[in-house]
């Protein structure tokens, strides 16, 4: 029922064809699964304005959380910590490496490229050197734009050991969030979690409860619906960032 003529990934992000089959066949929702449209707002905008309910957050919340960017600047106005990075997506190695090298930046060698949109662990690639950025740039905005089919991609400074942890949260859509407590997925191949601990071992209190309570004001302010992910870094002292926030 999908167009042939296209690839595998590219007739899994036909849009039109996808809403088409869902109207012609009386479809009353979609739940969109894992990655290609899941994040995508234009797919949930394009059900919505056809009848078909999108199972999962808002259009807002997909617009708001799936640019990493804009997401970024949520938690800040949220008042949750984020690691040192640009405000904004870079098209080109060109425009990343110039916002790196502007001192009022701060921001210094190693760095992580990561794709504005999407997840999964693609379009992210770290940045040892100036040197390797324009190879490892390039590569990011490559995954980025084949899955996502947007190839920008924005710079963060790299943190060293850090672990990865995930509050997981549900919302009313009305600035009710609760936390279904925390999971540690530290252990990871080329950005991929291989192995999940719930809950996260080894975490101290306080840091604990700081993340439970900053994964549920980020998604109050957004007035967030249904099921989300709010991801953090935990450096080696304990101090916690905001990474981003999957549905």
């Amino acid at each position: 029922m999908l167009n042939s003529d296209k690839s595998p990934v590219g007739a899994y992000l036909d849009i039109n064809t996808i809403v088409d089959i869902c109207v012609k066949n009386g479809i009353e929702a979609v739940h969109p699964g894992y990655g290609f449209l899941s994040e995508n707002e234009n797919f949930a905008q394009a059900l919505k304005d056809n009848g078909v309910t999108f199972i999962g957050p808002t259009v807002e919340n997909l617009n708001s959380f799936g640019d990493k960017t804009t997401a970024r600047e949520m938690a800040i106005k949220a008042g949750v910590p984020v690691i040192g990075g640009s405000d904004e997506a870079f098209a080109s190695a060109a425009d990343a490496k110039k916002w790196i090298e502007d001192p009022a930046n701060n921001c210094e060698y190693p760095v992580i490229v990561k794709a504005a949109m999407g997840g999964g662990g693609r379009g992210i690639r770290v940045v040892p050197t100036a040197a390797d950025l324009e190879e490892q740039f390039g590569v990011a905005s490559g995954e980025a734009l084949n899955a996502f089919g947007d190839g920008r991609c924005f710079v963060e400074k790299y943190v060293t050991n850090p672990r990865h942890i995930e509050v997981q949260c549900l919302g009313d859509g009305t600035g009710n969030v609760v936390h279904l407590y925390d999971r540690d997925c530290s252990v990871q191949r080329r950005h991929q979690k291989i192995i999940e601990t719930a809950p996260s071992i080894g975490v101290d209190p306080v840091t604990r409860q700081a993340l439970f309570d900053d994964a549920c004001n980020l998604l109050a302010s957004a007035n967030y619906l249904c099921a989300g992910t709010v991801e953090f870094l935990v450096d080696e002292s304990g101090k916690h960032y905001f990474m981003e926030v999957n549905p």
